[in-house]
């Protein structure tokens, strides 16, 4: 009997150590999504779009359907541009749900105001993939019926 006890509490141990490689990835890609979202609302495309690989996957309905591939250097145009017409271009961070050991979503809030002091508000959702310290993927999703 003791012997068995002795057995469970081992596999016990284990497991539980085990389990720890999932969460420090976990935390590790959501510090990432806050320095993301930090490097966003500073207005720092460049040090954003480096968080990303060299070539990444966005699904995005500013982009058309599917899947698109887009380089850095168009991500960092992309935000660029779309900082030139909303000057004060932020999102607000609603929620962040960690997904298994390399997604993270991220549930917020889009707004900023143009040139001729009309504003947007939008909420998104944008489930990020990230690889080796880097976003490989970034599928953003949000309601995009009144373009």
């Amino acid at each position: 009997m003791k012997k068995a006890i002795l057995s469970f509490f081992t596999l016990l141990i284990l497991i539980s150590c085990n389990n720890q490689k999932p969460q420090n990835m976990e935390s590790k890609n959501t510090a990432l999504v806050k320095q993301y979202f930090e490097h966003f609302n500073n207005h720092k495309w460049k040090e954003m779009s480096e968080m990303y690989t060299p070539t990444a996957d966005f699904k995005d309905p500013s982009l058309g359907t599917g899947i698109v591939k887009q380089t850095r250097a168009e991500t960092l145009k992309k935000y660029s541009e779309l900082n030139q017409m909303f000057p004060d271009l932020t999102d607000k961070v609603i929620q962040i749900y960690p997904s298994g050991e390399n997604n993270v979503i991220v549930e917020f809030v889009s707004s900023g105001t143009a040139e001729d002091d009309s504003t947007f508000e939008l909420p998104i959702c944008t489930i990020f993939t990230i690889e080796n310290g880097l976003i490989t993927k970034d599928f953003t999703y949000y309601d995009n019926f009144d373009e």
